[in-house]
């Protein structure tokens, strides 16, 4: 069995409950799994006849994979349309399914690559992907090869789009499929290629769009589909105000309402952005283990507005984050959210009488957590998001020698975000080795690029 021994971190982050930060650190890993988390000196006696050796030399910061809990990775093509870049979320999309209608089978596996790469460069170990739109030849197998390719631990979701605007819907009806086929397809993908064990490197989620995009019946039906098959359930949810006032309209319930009335709660159901989920809801949310995908660049960018992200932890919501597609972003750069959600929480803070915000609203710390146990909890994979000996094997280095971190390392963890976002020096997910000494081992990236 391959073996890997990472020794003389500057600071290993562990990530555990009790928050243990390890000077000197070091990690002995075992095939896919951890087996030993502590200083370099206490290192196990096997540790020295490990298969592969990383010395950190005191330079680095060794903390747990990044999980990103919401990407849209086709949109990697279209990012910065200039019809797109100035519009709230209703017309940013009815600017771009025209554009995405046009979609190839070679620019899913194309674009996907390229998303997970940028993800990993910026330390995501894990990551899902909700692509809803299927034209012309593309097809969810697309993604998942693109995964096979890259070595990105994956979770993707089918998501799918069936009322269009003839319907009352907001796509155009050239872009959505019928209900009876998207559900036949949701089973054979999930029969071909869902793994339910610990450590899994794929998993598949069914994921209609959103409530504006399909119709009771399939999110009814698909969260049956999803309870027989013991596989997870994704969809958008309260994202604006807007979003809010269709479900009100259309349904006459809240989203959060709207959701538990078919089935949408529950350990391993998880809702992107949730900008605008009442009280009510987040008290559902926690009570049922239901997750929350907190994208706030995105939010930013299509001026939804801000979650309410202390008041859904403080309730005891599991939240993660998530960079959005590409296209409402525009970049995939986890460690930047967790800046982002950091700050927002703070801004959010501000109250109305004084106009004084809260600069505690949220630590350096927190944000780290949302960005990694936090979207492990959202994603229901207790084994993932922490450095501790019978967990995955899925760890980031960073290299505190960066001019970006200067001045900052009397706290190296707090100047992972609070400094400008850096690229990772080594990235090793399930045991193996898919970014060293900063370079990206698995695909060709100029290549994709071009």
């Amino acid at each position: 069995m391959h073996s890997l021994f990472i020794k003389h971190a500057k600071l290993l982050v562990t990530m555990n409950d009790a928050g243990d930060e390890i000077d000197d650190g070091a990690m002995l890993i075992k095939g896919k799994r951890i087996v030993y988390v502590g200083t370099t000196a206490s290192a196990p006696a096997e540790a020295a006849h490990a298969s592969e050796v990383i010395d950190l030399k005191h330079e680095h910061l060794l903390m747990p994979g990044l999980i990103n809990t919401h990407h849209h990775m086709v949109q990697t093509l279209t990012r910065a349309v200039p019809q797109a870049q100035n519009v709230e979320l209703f017309a940013w999309l009815k600017t771009l399914y025209p554009i995405w209608a046009r979609l190839t089978s070679k620019a899913v596996l194309v674009s996907h690559q390229l998303a997970m790469a940028e993800l990993m460069l910026a330390g995501c170990t894990t990551s899902t992907d909700h692509t809803y739109i299927f034209p012309n030849d593309c097809r969810l197998d697309d993604s998942i090869e693109a995964a096979r390719r890259t070595g990105i631990r994956f979770h993707t979701t089918r998501g799918a789009m069936s009322v269009g605007e003839s319907q009352g819907g907001l796509p155009p009806d050239r872009v959505v499929e019928d209900e009876a086929f998207i559900l036949k397809d949701m089973q054979r993908l999930v029969e071909t290629y869902h793994d339910s064990a610990p450590g899994a490197m794929l998993r598949i989620a069914l994921a209609p769009c959103s409530p504006f995009t399909v119709s009771e019946n399939l999110m009814r039906e698909s969260a049956k589909l999803a309870e027989h098959f013991g596989v997870g359930l994704h969809t958008h949810l309260a994202e604006s105000e807007r979003d809010v006032a269709y479900s009100l309209e259309k349904f006459g319930k809240t989203p959060a309402e709207y959701a538990d009335s078919l089935g949408w709660v529950g350990p391993g159901v998880w809702h992107a952005h949730c900008v605008c989920l009442d009280q009510a809801g987040m008290s559902l949310f926690a009570r049922t283990g239901t997750g929350v995908a907190h994208c706030p660049a995105s939010n930013m960018r299509l001026a939804s507005g801000i979650a309410p992200i202390r008041e859904m932890r403080a309730a005891g919501v599991p939240v993660g984050l998530g960079v959005d597609g590409s296209a409402s972003n525009d970049s995939g750069n986890l460690l930047n959210e967790a800046r982002q959600a950091m700050l927002l929480a703070r801004v959010r803070a501000i109250r109305p009488d004084t106009h004084d915000g809260d600069p505690a609203a949220m630590t350096a710390r927190q944000a780290l957590y949302l960005a990694t146990r936090g979207g492990a909890a959202a994603l229901n994979r207790p084994e993932l998001g922490s450095l501790e000996a019978g967990k995955a094997a899925d760890c980031i280095s960073f290299d505190l020698n960066d001019h970006r971190f200067a001045g900052a390392l009397h706290d190296p963890v707090a100047a992972l975000v609070f400094c400008d976002s850096v690229p990772v020096r080594h990235n090793i997910i399930n045991g193996v080795v898919r970014v060293r000494d900063g370079v990206l081992q698995s695909v060709e990236l100029p290549k994709l690029v071009r």
